[in-house]
């Protein structure tokens, strides 16, 4: 159970993906590895051969300077060179002459190059100077690498000097360094991972207190909060979750209101028509008044009801019917409706000309909202004007009331549902949606409201929307 636990979890997860990740760019690396340190051998021991060569040419020369050219002097030369030579491990100095071994150190020679050996039968036949790298299937022996000088008694050739290596002893030793590299490697990166796993647990401590949070979420308690601290992912992830959560717990908060404020819209309409019928006797004047007093219930009822189906349906994206509309007999029809609204200074201020996309009921019903409200909050002598304009590709419509005006606190939630302002000097008719529904259909045409308000100076609702819907 444990072992499953530990396995399942996700700073386990990572480490296992990275420690399979640098076992394979280690199994890919070791044998690269391996080649690049065999070529640097070989290299090396080039240099070796070329500086032995040097060597016994350098003695050769001199030799052939200041004694006499016969076989003996050869052969005496050559017993003298042996005397100082001293080879390496692995190194081998061979002398042929007459086509035969003459002598070597050491003087004990390996299979492949003993005296009836192919390559030894091979240098004999040599006339030049020849260097080359021979690889042989025996791991003892690895390669043979040699270089070859050519004898001559007056000028007549008379035998070989060859300097050979076989590079099987230093590719072993090269083996054995990369072994214990490897070996190295392993316990570095086995610690590092252990290490890596024990500090990950406070690295991804962030993410487990965000499991454990929204676990605790539920729809009774939204204001557990992660702690940010630091920054870098971990930090924008807790600062992210906290304001989505700031955001779901406004929704909730909104539609929970949405719902308290709808229900007692509801509540207070029904409670009248239920107290009217209760106490209703059979004196027909008496029923016909409770009758009226109930169908006009049940229309505000209705005109709720629609206020809300029209808010929901606000967000379909079939909720416009988009035609094209010339803006001067718009405002020019719009005008004539708003008057009839009530007894105010009524003013067309100025008419825009030029044609915009919209839907034609759902912009008119937005201002005659906004120019019921203005008549709302306006006394008969006030005056409310009507204005637009087309400039910078944008339609500008606007109301402008010399009213009560709108507190700076109210200017932002007046745009909400049932909202109205604190200082009103009489209530509205309405349920508190109207302004929430012209909020909806300019925003459903690509568009936003500007509100500019005074107390006891008056307001202006703008409506700025694209010449096209986007």
């Amino acid at each position: 159970m444990w072992f499953k636990r530990l396995t399942g979890e996700t700073r386990t997860r990572i480490l296992l993906l990275y420690a399979m990740t640098m076992l394979v760019v280690m199994a890919g690396a070791i044998p690269i590895f391996r080649i690049f340190l065999f070529m640097e051998v070989d290299n090396r021991v080039r240099e070796d051969l070329r500086e032995e060569l040097e060597t016994f040419q350098e003695a050769y020369e001199t030799w052939e300077a200041t004694s006499p050219s016969t076989i003996e002097s050869l052969k005496a030369f050559l017993e003298g060179f042996l005397e100082e030579d001293l080879t390496e491990d692995d190194n081998f100095h061979i002398f042929i002459l007459d086509d035969k071994l003459y002598r070597s150190n050491p003087r004990a020679l390996p299979a492949v190059i003993q005296p009836d050996s192919d390559l030894m039968q091979e240098w004999k036949t040599l006339r030049e100077p020849v260097r080359d790298i021979l690889p042989v299937p025996d791991p003892d022996v690895g390669s043979v690498l040699y270089k070859t000088h050519i004898l001559k008694v007056n000028g007549i050739f008379r035998g070989q000097f060859v300097a050979v290596h076989l590079s099987a002893g230093e590719r072993k030793e090269t083996l054995e360094g990369v072994y214990a590299f490897v070996r190295v490697a392993m316990v570095v990166v086995l610690c590092s991972l252990l290490l890596a796993w024990l500090g990950s647990h406070q690295l991804l401590k962030p993410v487990k207190h965000l499991a454990v949070t929204a676990k605790n979420i539920n729809e009774s308690d939204l204001s557990h909060r992660l702690e940010v601290d630091g920054s870098g992912e971990l930090a924008l992830l807790a600062e992210t979750f906290n304001a989505m959560m700031d955001r779901v717990q406004n929704a909730f908060d909104s539609q929970r209101n949405f719902l308290n404020d709808a229900s007692h819209e509801l509540r207070t309409p029904i409670t009248i028509i239920q107290g009217h019928l209760e106490l209703m006797d059979d004196d027909p004047k008496e029923q016909q008044e409770t009758l009226e007093l109930v169908m006009d219930e049940l229309d505000r009822m209705g005109r709720f009801v629609n206020d809300l189906v029209l808010l929901a349906k606000s967000e379909r994206p079939d909720f416009l019917q988009l035609e094209t509309i010339d803006l001067e007999p718009f405002t020019e029809e719009l005008f004539s409706k708003i008057t009839a609204l009530g007894d105010r200074n009524w003013q067309l201020s100025q008419v825009g000309r030029g044609k915009f996309v919209a839907d034609r009921q759902r912009l008119t019903g937005a201002l005659i909202n906004i120019a019921q409200n203005a008549a709302q909050h306006t006394k008969p002598n006030d005056t409310i004007e009507l204005g637009t304009t087309i400039a910078k590709g944008q339609v500008r419509m606007w109301i402008r009331d010399t009213g009560e005006g709108i507190a700076q606190t109210d200017q932002q939630r007046i745009f909400e549902r049932f909202a109205r302002t604190a200082n009103s000097y009489r209530r509205s008719e309405g349920a508190g949606l109207g302004l929430a529904i012209v909020s909806a259909i300019t925003e459903a045409h690509g568009g936003h409201i500007e509100l500019t308000s005074k107390l006891g100076v008056g307001s202006t609702f703008s409506l700025i929307l694209p010449l096209e819907k986007p």
